[in-house]
């Protein structure tokens, strides 16, 4: 092509943004910015009965969510404006009445009632459905009696009655329709409204896009696309189809199959550069190796060539994976700003807000290489914020350990962490004196690790016990560095409360 690439995304806000449609807009997104091209949001509002209030909105939200940046749309114009439809429903009637003054199109004045009977007489004689052409040729005395009872009609394209509509998807190649499996479609709806059809085909001119992206269910539209461009003299774009999303099941992927909102994906704390990522390799592929890869290198990377023509499932445990590399890439003070609104809403209403921000940066750095999400971060954490917790009191004795054993163990390392004073003087560091709290890794470590020898018992017991009383858990992150954080006063009281469970 010579002229500049110019894609759009064009959703429906009939609800919320589908991780299907998301990765159509990030195909064409990303084409754009490969090419310096130009990507279009356009809202396409012309289903009335359908329309979501809250949803444009919405659409937004989730977009700029993901970084997709779009160069004109209806909240910062453009230069081939406006880009919401239901703005643009005089080119439509126009165009639409062009194309009955040429013969291309005609009025249809069948009731709903009739197209009723009509579909359940062919139903009952075993009949493909479809328009029977019933006003495809009325005579203008016959036009002008339903016009004379009032009846508002329905505007249809003329489909040949034979021959074949022909082109070339960029991803899928030839593609060939037999017009006699083509419908007299409805261009324009008796409430002045636009179908689809003449709506996308009239706005893609207008607006001068050179590619459609766009998935894979669209493709048998384009026959009848191709009719209203030839009709109206327009030079046809390119076509572009991907594969669709599928589910586990390898159907279409929806409800059933989890959660398709790309909001959801945020409320359960994942990341958008993971997303991205992983939207962008469900069937497009950098070589046959490459998992991880940055949004740069995708923009540099990316080409129409590499889409695969079949659907690829969308593995949420791979999500999961991947969510977690970029969650431990992020550097400590960025994964403590993204996770503190989690926090916020998921730890009990115990804990006091405002939370303390230099306490959530102790505590992060030790939760951040187990986090797969962001929104489980609340649960795993939960221990260091709130000390109403509750265990089973057989978890604080260990493989071949006793009740009696269990309560030394226990009994012993809290006379020995209550000998340390509170502060402890360093020795001289760059010409200054510093304080430290005895309370460290390192002291906690030389204190605790030969006492499991003085108590004959095995490390993995002593520790095992005595991570059980001061996290209730039987898995957290290192025992001494966590014992750190908590402090020496948490975690005597944790050990005294873990003692009365074993005496009781």
């Amino acid at each position: 092509m010579t002229e500049p690439v110019r894609v759009r995304f064009a959703p429906s806000p009939t609800g919320y943004l589908h991780v299907g449609s998301l990765k159509t807009a990030m195909y064409n997104w990303l084409l754009a910015r490969h090419t310096g091209g130009s990507f279009i949001l356009r809202i396409e509002d012309t289903d009335i009965n359908r329309k979501v209030e809250g949803a444009i909105e919405a659409i937004y939200e989730g977009l700029k969510w993901m970084g997709l940046d779009w160069d004109e749309g209806p909240d910062i114009g453009g230069n081939y404006g406006p880009y919401i439809q239901s703005e643009r429903v005089e080119m439509y009637r126009q165009a639409a009445e062009k194309l009955v003054n040429q013969g291309d199109a005609y009025y249809c004045y069948c009731s709903p009632e009739r197209l009723e009977e009509m579909r359940a007489e062919q139903a009952r004689r075993r009949q493909p459905p479809g328009y029977d052409r019933h006003c495809r040729d009325l005579t203008p005395e016959q036009r002008a009696e339903y016009e004379a009872r009032g009846i508002k009609p329905v505007i249809r394209f003329r489909v040949p009655l034979a021959g074949q509509a022909q082109f070339n998807d960029l991803i899928y190649g030839d593609v060939t329709f037999d017009y006699s499996t083509i419908n007299d479609f409805v261009m324009l709806k008796s409430d002045g409204y636009p179908t689809y059809h003449l709506a996308n085909v009239v706005d893609d001119n207008a607006m001068k896009i050179s590619h459609v992206i766009r998935a894979e269910e669209w493709i048998s539209s384009v026959p009848q696309h191709l009719l209203i461009y030839h009709a109206l003299g327009f030079e046809r774009p390119l076509y572009v189809h991907h594969p669709m999303i599928l589910g586990p099941n390898r159907a279409k992927l929806s409800k059933r199959h989890g959660d398709v909102s790309v909001m959801a994906y945020r409320e359960k704390g994942y990341l958008p550069e993971a997303l991205f990522n992983f939207l962008a390799l469900i069937g497009w592929s950098l070589d046959d190796k490459t998992e991880i890869i940055s949004r740069r290198e995708l923009v540099d990377n990316f080409s129409l060539e590499r889409i695969s023509k079949t659907g690829a499932l969308f593995n949420l445990e791979k999500l999961d994976w991947m969510n977690g590399v970029y969650i431990r890439s992020l550097d400590p003070d960025d994964f403590t700003q993204r996770v503190l609104p989690f926090l916020e809403k998921g730890l009990p209403a115990n804990v006091k807000r405002p939370l303390d921000i230099d306490y959530v940066k102790r505590v992060m750095p030790l939760e951040q290489e187990r986090a797969k999400t962001l929104g489980e971060v609340p649960e795993l954490v939960q221990f260091f914020f709130s000390d109403e917790f509750d265990y089973d009191t057989d978890s604080l004795i260990a493989k071949n350990m006793n009740k009696e054993s269990a309560t030394i163990a226990l009994e012993t390392a809290q006379l020995e962490l209550g000998k340390l004073v509170v502060l402890r003087e360093s020795a001289v560091l760059e010409g200054e004196r510093r304080k430290l709290e005895p309370f460290d890794t390192e002291i906690l470590e030389t204190l605790l690790r030969p006492l499991a020898g003085e108590l004959e018992l095995k490390t993995g017991q002593l520790f095992g016990t005595l991570r059980v009383a001061v996290t209730g858990r039987t898995a957290s992150p290192p025992l001494f560095q966590t014992m750190a954080v908590l402090g020496q006063e948490r975690c005597l009281s944790r050990i005294e409360a873990a003692l009365k469970k074993l005496k009781s």
